[in-house]
């Protein structure tokens, strides 16, 4: 029987520094109809309130930006993603910002509380910081944050308000309370664009990074080996893949945050679709596609659509 997806649009970007993700979704979408694709007839999908409307007043917190907004985000994305894995479904999601997969993993979490989950975070950045170490106050580089429910004090820059950290708590008990993820079931691969403070966390937590020259050596097929070894104790894995992980100029500077000598499409592919066909993968992500961006017209959404088809296909015909 083949396993069955739910696609899933999350518009939210009330996480980022620069405006035009919420549109990604849609971009991917019109990149389908100009390949006169009907992948979105045949796999029709469901969305998740973004609570955008945030981003057109001041937000009172400095250091955890529209938290008030995340916490109904992930609120209302961990209870989607846990319903659809409840009816035996695997979620597909293309989402706007990166900020919101923290309630995706919640969700995953509390639809399965005794499970190991192991996470594969295809990123640029490595998306570990918190409230007390930012430098921006830009959440979507502190969703792995709220899963490990760490803090990382020991580092801090910033003093929070006693209802800074109220609400930071409350996010991270999102869906389970506590911890969602060991840090030892977590991988990063082209994570390139790091801070110190996130640098300490990583060597504190000892979170393996297979770097874009790691692969380049190895290989894709390698490299996707050894992680299946190292998750090979979780019971479920879930992959979540940042457009920025792709190099710029193989692509287009379509995402919000790009970074020089990333992935190339094909190797992005390869690891995209040797997880889909892995049984133990039950959920995936596609973020940060931003057509406001993109000097190439639509190529970033073309190249995400590309991957995305192919990674569904290889997961139905698993």
């Amino acid at each position: 029987m083949k396993a069955k997806t739910t696609l899933i649009f999350n518009r939210s970007e009330i996480t980022a520094g620069t405006c035009g993700a919420s549109l990604g979704p849609d971009a991917v979408v019109t990149a389908a109809r100009q390949q006169k694709s009907d992948f979105f007839q045949r796999n029709p999908h469901i969305e998740v309130d973004d609570f955008n409307e945030l981003l057109d007043i001041p937000t009172p917190y400095r250091f955890a930006k529209r938290i008030d907004g995340l916490i109904k985000v992930y609120k209302n994305v961990s209870e989607l993603v846990f319903s659809e894995m409840k009816a035996g479904k695997i979620p597909v999601l293309l989402a706007a910002d990166h900020g919101s997969a923290g309630g995706t993993i919640a969700g995953i979490a509390a639809a399965n509380p005794t499970a190991r989950i192991g996470v594969v975070w295809i990123d640029a950045h490595s998306d570990i910081h918190t409230p007390y170490t930012t430098p921006s106050g830009n959440m979507h580089g502190m969703p792995l944050s709220t899963v490990l429910n760490i803090d990382n004090k020991a580092c801090g820059i910033n003093d929070l308000d006693t209802e800074t950290i109220e609400l930071w708590n409350q996010l991270k008990n999102t869906g389970k309370e506590g911890t969602k993820i060991n840090p030892a079931d977590l991988v990063y691969i082209a994570v390139r664009d790091t801070e110190p403070e996130e640098e300490h966390l990583m060597k504190e937590l000892d979170l393996r990074n297979y770097t874009v020259k790691e692969v380049r050596e190895k290989g894709v097929e390698n490299v996707l080996s050894e992680i299946l070894d190292k998750l090979a104790p979780c019971d479920i894995i879930y992959v979540s893949f940042d457009v920025d992980s792709m190099d710029p100029i193989l692509t287009s500077y379509g995402t919000g945050t790009p970074v020089a000598n990333g992935l190339s499409p094909e190797e992005a592919a390869g690891f995209l679709e040797g997880f889909a066909a892995n049984t133990k993968t039950a959920c995936m992500e596609f973020v940060e596609v931003n057509p406001c961006l993109d000097e190439k017209k639509n190529k970033m959404a073309e190249v995400a659509f590309e991957l995305l088809e192919r990674t569904v296909n290889t997961i139905h015909n698993r």
